[in-house]
């Protein structure tokens, strides 16, 4: 059992250092680290690093090795902030990500001003998760800030790519070991899923093209080919009438959030085919489409299904018009992972939320995949969660926020249970 004064004494750290932690938080939302393609990593990486670096941690720069994305126009760069207990474990490892996506439209503020308003941060990655990143980061300064000796150790790390699948952060930490079960015992991602949510896992991806071949013909003489293109038409019109109203059906045990993400569901992400835009116009029938699907699969239903599934839409295709081809293509493939009813980790927080909170927390299931994948599958550690403030909802929004008590309470729960795992 943690000792009540010694809780409080925390949690008066952490208020105390409110102005601070919203501070950083906008220092880190001004700098535009968008990604594709992967914009001001290096200034973020060595914003975040000086900081934890001040703050008395061992701090190591971490370029991924073989990634072809880390190019030099667009490095990348992670950076591990070391705080040593008494013993090197338990380890608790923090981790978050500092890209963010494109601001896209719709917004009615600087989407990187960092602006403070009504209680709120606003930004791009105010939400998702920058916000999320600052509170870990002040929980462990805030432990040291009391005077807490702690019996294990923690890390905190600061990524990249999380957005487009986390290969070249989290993925290359956890292949190089720095994030290993040889060496850490368990994981918490800041996430945004709100200051009373445990996330223990995530739905499943199987992210797929379907390509459509035809036969290139004149413009003016189509009958002489066929086009790929209206193949591919035909293509996702049987997704959108047959397959999409059989997944709405499939409804998850496991309580995911929002409920409408509940179901299974296929979303088409991208199509292309035909001429490529920009290039001077030619009367040709298209002889090549294809199209990007994005298939959420839930626990219950196993990867071999859901393959099983698409191909058989696809065959019959096939066989209703014997003149089409298509061919599926793998792009990604990530199953449905959770941490154990059990875990300590899980624990630990839900003891937090309800010190700091009063109240029970609520265990959630993630529509998307985040960086758990990769402690869970090459990390080999299944004490892994999500906890951070933010709306889940305004993630990748226009005006993107975040509220601070959110931001504050987050970062009081994380060192409380942080407190109870190693302390």
């Amino acid at each position: 059992m943690l000792r009540e004064d010694t809780v409080d004494r925390l949690l008066v750290e952490v208020e105390q250092a409110r102005e601070e932690l919203v501070d950083f938080v906008t220092e880190l939302v001004r700098i535009p680290t968008v990604n594709p393609p992967g914009e001001a990593y290096q200034e973020c990486a060595q914003v975040i690093g000086d900081r934890l670096s001040d703050w008395g941690m061992e701090v190591e720069y971490v370029e991924p090795v073989g990634r072809p994305e880390n190019t030099v126009a667009y490095p990348r760069v992670n950076v591990i902030g070391r705080s040593a207990g008494e013993e090197a474990r338990p380890l608790l490892h923090l981790n978050g990500h500092f890209d963010v996506v494109p601001p896209g439209e719709g917004w009615t503020l600087d989407p990187f001003e960092g602006i403070v308003r009504n209680g709120r941060i606003y930004g791009r990655g105010a939400s998702d998760m920058k916000s999320g990143l600052g509170a870990a980061a002040f929980a462990v300064e805030c432990l040291r800030r009391t005077g807490i000796k702690l019996r294990g150790s923690i890390e905190l790390s600061a990524t990249v790519d999380e957005e487009s699948g986390g290969m070249a952060g989290v993925a290359s930490l956890c292949s190089t070991g720095h994030i290993s079960s040889a060496r850490t015992d368990y994981v918490i991602i800041p996430e945004p899923f709100g200051p009373d949510r445990i996330c223990v896992g995530h739905k499943g991806v199987y992210w797929f093209d379907i390509v459509a071949q035809g036969r290139v013909a004149h413009g003016s003489m189509p009958h002489l080919g066929r086009s790929a293109i209206d193949d591919m038409a035909a293509l996702v019109d049987s997704v959108r009438t047959q397959l999409k109203p059989r997944l709405s059906l499939r409804e998850s045990k496991v309580p995911v959030v929002p409920p409408e993400s509940a179901t299974a569901s296929i979303n088409v992400n991208a199509i292309s085919g035909g001429q490529p835009e920009g290039l001077v116009q030619t009367p040709c029938v298209a002889d090549l489409a294809v199209a990007t699907f994005d298939r959420r699969f839930l626990a219950e239903e196993t990867l071999g299904d859901v393959r099983a599934e698409v191909a058989e839409l696809v065959s019959a295709l096939e066989a209703e018009d014997p003149g089409r081809r298509y061919t599926i293509k793998d792009r990604l493939i990530v199953e449905p992972v959770s941490a154990p009813d059990d875990s300590p980790v899980v624990r630990a927080l839900a003891n937090a939320i309800q010190r700091v909170r009063g109240r029970s927390p609520e265990l959630v299931v993630s529509p998307g995949t985040y960086d758990q994948k990769h402690v869970a599958r090459i990390a080999g550690l299944e004490h892994c969660v999500a906890y951070g403030p933010g709306p889940l909802e305004e993630a990748h929004q226009a005006d993107e926020s975040c509220a601070i008590d959110d931001l504050v309470t987050a970062a009081q729960t994380l060192a409380v249970a942080a407190l109870e795992l190693v302390g």
